[in-house]
This record gives structure tokens, C-alpha cells and sequence, in this order.
């Protein structure tokens, strides 16, 4: 059934402009661990989420909300009461004000790039793709993980995932992403 959706979904997507648009919904929750629980559980499930910041409306105490295609509600309810997932809200986004956030902020330094997701940032040389530095965050494992990364290529480096094991650490996996995609298009910010 969800692939079905899904793809009917990509299907609708790719016809015309006028039917390009789907609406989105967004999940709130809690703590940031039930974003990233939450984000695992409908990807695994083949749902088509982001991670992004809440409108500055909705803010509650997690700066991070899970959006998904509204048509899938009742699909993603089901998937997250499988984990015991309880959103403390699903949002229609109904007009530019309830519009969630990008996750990412980047800073363009002439000759680096800085992207920040959460609060910890990643900057990267744009002429070679080296990472030049790796910040932020107050957990204990962004000095160790920045020990490895700083001085590697963003093309080649481990992600910070493999080794890390805090919310800075998904923070700065989000982060490293965003860089490497933004190297990969020719270093643009």
C-alpha cells in the first residue's frame, strides 16, 4: 500500500506544474530524540520525510519537526505507534507562516563554506574540499569527532554517524551532508 502511495505520489509530482505541489504536514515533538527516532521510523517505513526547524510559532522545546505528505497521516500515525511514538501535534502547513524552517545555515567565507545544523557548524576550503574546521555543539564527542574530520576531504571523509553517538553528532552529520552535497555542486553557498 505505502509504495503504491508513494509511488502514485511521484508519479502526480512529475505531471504538471499545477499538480507538482503536495501538501506537507509536520510532526512536533517533544525531545529531539523522538525527531530522530521518528526520522529513522518512516524512512525505514519508505516515507518521504525531512528533518527541518519549526516555524518560530510552533516552537516547544525541540528545534527540529519531521514533515511528510499530508496524504500519508494516517501511514505515519500507524508507523510511529508501532515504535510508541507519540507526536505532541501533526501540523498542516497551511500558508507561509506555518512554512517549517531549513535545518541548514550556510555562511559563504570567499574561499569556505560554513554549514550549520542545530548548533554545531562544519566549514569547508571550497577550492579542494578539505575540511577546515568543526565547532559548536556541547557534547562530549564533537572535539573527538572534529579530530577526525578536520584536514580530511568532504568527499572521502567517514561521516560523523560511523563514529558518534550524540544529538551533536547527528547534528554534525546533518551539517557534513549539507557540505558535501553543496562541494559536490562546485563549492556554491
Amino acid at each position: 500500500m505505502l509504495e503504491r502511495l508513494t509511488g502514485w505520489l511521484k508519479r502526480r509530482d512529475a505531471g504538471t506544474k499545477e499538480s507538482a505541489h503536495v501538501e506537507q504536514g509536520f510532526l512536533v515533538f517533544q525531545h529531539t530524540g523522538e525527531v530522530i527516532q521518528a526520522e529513522r521510523c518512516l524512512q525505514a517505513a519508505g516515507f518521504p520525510v525531512e528533518v527541518k526547524g519549526p516555524p518560530p510559532e510552533l516552537r516547544t522545546g525541540c528545534d527540529m519537526v519531521v514533515t511528510f505528505p499530508l496524504l500519508m497521516e494516517s501511514a505515519v500515525r500507524r508507523a510511529l505507534d508501532g515504535e510508541r511514538l507519540s507526536p505532541m501535534s501533526v501540523v498542516p502547513v497551511s500558508g507561509p507562516l506555518l512554512e517549517p524552517v531549513s535545518l541548514y545555515r550556510v555562511v559563504d567565507y570567499g574561499d569556505w563554506f560554513m554549514v550549520q545544523a542545530a548548533n554545531v557548524k562544519i566549514t569547508v576550503e571550497r577550492a579542494c574540499g578539505r575540511i577546515v574546521n568543526v565547532s559548536g555543539g556541547g557534547c562530549p564527542d564533537v572535539p573527538y569527532l572534529a579530530s577526525l574530520l578536520v584536514g580530511q576531504s568532504i568527499a572521502g571523509a567517514e561521516e560523523p554517524r560511523v563514529q558518534g553517538h550524540t544529538l551533536c553528532s547527528y547534528a554534525l552529520q546533518k551539517a557534513f551532508l549539507e557540505a558535501r552535497r553543496l562541494w559536490s555542486q562546485g563549492g556554491r553557498s
